[in-house]
């Protein structure tokens, strides 16, 4: 009775938190002089009124769904990893010169291009727990400005070495890659791609590694009480090694997908500039990390972004609505954290503990 009664809870909070973050929202849309009903009967149209709308929201949802199942995996063992910027970066920019310069037919480029998209994520993402293992630097610190370091390096790349110099864009690119190396489209006319396969398969995947394995549980361990961890003989460092390459290397493969799937190109900017990284770090808090509650979390941040487009498009509410309403729900759901912290202190101190 325990257990269900802990998972009704768990999936309680994370509905108050949407319910509140609507009703934030609901406040921006009168303070612009709009209709609530009408405004979010509009952003319900543009993300699931059509099947257009539709395939547009999932085919937003796959990189936030790749690196919130990512960073959530990492997030359960305490590695608060903020490099899935730089990791879908480098991933995405190994994939483009994987499938532009490797030869061979065009399947066995675009699997290669896969793979070295994730190995690419996994290795950037694995320095960073290394550093944190070996010199003690902080893992929030080095994730966050090894960001840096990466779209740097990435925009040099686009825009010396393999610059595409036939055509005439204004932001620096790769050529396009060849047809027979891209992800194919699911439906005619729509730009839902076979990457969907790869991302549900990801977080049913890290699903069943956390919940039925030895890793899951060493995961989990390290995340409750590393000290308990160390006595029962899991190594803290090899672990975070571990997770952090399988979350780096998640957020590769949303870079990777977008590149094959649908930009065709490195495009430079063109994976920073939508937020995919942040948006799947959300997707990751909203869920309090479980790789399939962040995989819900994704698609209804997919569905506010996509839908504030058809708002803007159709009322005077701006499309800058959905990121009020997604720093709300966070907002909400990180209050959590803080309310279970005074819970706990209460209890210490009505024990006599404290």
């Amino acid at each position: 009775m325990n257990i269900w009664k802990k998972r009704a809870s768990s999936l309680l909070h994370p509905l108050m938190a949407l319910v509140a973050g609507l009703a934030v929202g609901a406040v921006a849309i009168l303070l612009v002089g709009e209709s609530v009903l009408s405004t979010y009967a509009e952003m319900w149209k543009g993300s699931f009124g059509s099947f257009y709308y539709l395939t547009n929201t999932l085919s937003r949802a796959i990189p936030i769904l790749l690196i919130g199942v990512g960073l959530s995996l990492a997030f359960r063992a305490g590695f608060f990893n903020l490099g899935a910027e730089g990791q879908m970066v480098l991933g995405a920019i190994a994939a483009a010169l994987t499938a532009l310069y490797l030869p061979g037919p065009g399947w066995f480029k675009l699997v290669a291009a896969l793979l070295a998209g994730v190995v690419t994520g996994g290795v950037w993402g694995a320095i960073a727990g290394w550093l944190d293992d070996r010199f003690k630097i902080n893992l929030i610190i080095s994730t966050l400005l090894m960001n840096y370091i990466a779209t740097y390096f990435a925009s040099y790349l686009v825009s010396s070495p393999f610059k595409d110099t036939a055509g005439s864009a204004a932001l620096p690119q790769t050529p396009m890659i060849d047809a027979s190396a891209w992800l194919p489209k699911l439906f005619a006319g729509s730009s839902l791609h076979a990457g969907i396969f790869l991302a549900v398969g990801a977080a049913v995947l890290v699903h069943l590694l956390v919940k039925h394995s030895v890793f899951g549980y060493e995961i989990n361990m390290i995340g409750h009480n590393p000290l308990f961890a160390s006595y029962g003989g899991v190594r803290r460092g090899p672990m975070m090694l571990a997770g952090l390459f399988i979350s780096g290397g998640l957020a590769g493969l949303a870079g990777t997908v977008e590149v094959l799937g649908m930009q065709y190109r490195y495009l430079d900017g063109a994976l920073v500039t939508p937020g995919y990284a942040w948006s799947g770090l959300m997707a990751a808090l909203i869920a309090s990390s479980n790789p399939l509650g962040a995989a819900l979390a994704s698609l209804l941040l997919a569905a506010l972004q996509t839908g504030s487009m058809g708002v803007e498009r159709n009322t005077e509410v701006p499309l800058e609505i959905a990121s009020v309403i997604q720093a709300a729900i966070v907002l909400f759901v990180s209050a959590k954290f803080g309310y279970s912290l005074i819970k706990r202190r209460k209890g210490k101190k009505a024990d006599g503990t404290v």
